[in-house]
């Protein structure tokens, strides 16, 4: 790819034009080496540093770039001097099967780059789920996903564009997080293959919920406020089903 080319991949336009996206810094790039080791679509990343990596012990093709090329390509005002080039899963194309007692978390519509980023990091430290993302949602190669994600974007199983009402055609059992069902610590939580979260704003819409016949469960708090952060609420789902 050229290098004017990849200075436009902090756009999502761009990323999806060129299928691919940039991976800034030491700890993500040792993550990204580590999953290239079972990935042959990672595998065909490409490294790019400064003089203070050029020795760096990478089994990706490695390109030497001034600072001020750096500084054109990374995202972060101070950057290290390490950026990969890394492709994107093309659209359509097969997503790997379900293992199973792999459990779905289905984002609906979730907006804030921070949010989705620590809930692919709970998943991949947990394990045995796999993201959902609906249309609309925050696109997962964004920068600021991929940093708050601390490389879980390369570990824990994610799809893209799946719409809420197909959801009654892959999963028998579909739980919700609502102000009011069951408690998460209930039993009966963890009898679900699906676990569906709204908007950070707007939540789900209530009759998509009905039609999907979503069983409510709640987190009980003392009522001093009017809700939980998204992420949060994700990460104490994941937590009780993981315990």
């Amino acid at each position: 790819m050229k290098f004017d080319d990849i200075k436009k991949l902090h756009q999502k336009k761009y990323r999806a034009e060129f299928g691919h996206f940039l991976v800034e810094g030491e700890h993500l790039l040792l993550e990204l080496q580590k999953a290239a080791l079972h990935s042959p679509l990672l595998q065909r990343s490409e490294l790019y540093v400064t003089e203070a990596y050029e020795h760096w012990q990478s089994p990706f093709k490695t390109h030497l770039i001034s600072d001020r090329q750096m500084a054109q390509i990374a995202d972060t005002k101070t950057p290290q001097g390490i950026v990969a080039l890394v492709p994107m899963p093309a659209t359509g194309a097969p997503v790997a099967a379900p293992v199973a007692g792999e459990r779905a978390i289905y984002l609906h519509e979730i907006q804030d780059p921070g949010n989705l980023g620590t809930i692919l990091r709970t998943l991949a430290w947990f394990g045995g789920f796999r993201c959902l993302l609906s249309p609309g949602s925050v696109d997962p190669y964004n920068p600021k996903v991929v940093r708050s994600s601390m490389g879980a974007i390369f570990h824990a199983p994610m799809e893209l564009d799946v719409e809420l009402d197909s959801l009654h055609t892959r999963f028998e059992h579909i739980a919700c997080l609502d102000m009011s069902g069951e408690p998460v610590q209930s039993a009966s939580f963890r009898a679900f293959d699906c676990y569906l979260f709204g908007n950070e704003a707007r939540g789900v819409p209530r009759e998509q919920l009905t039609a999907l016949n979503a069983q409510p469960f709640t987190i009980p708090g003392c009522g001093a406020i009017e809700s939980l952060n998204l992420a949060a609420t994700v990460n104490m789902c994941a937590y009780e089903l993981s315990r």
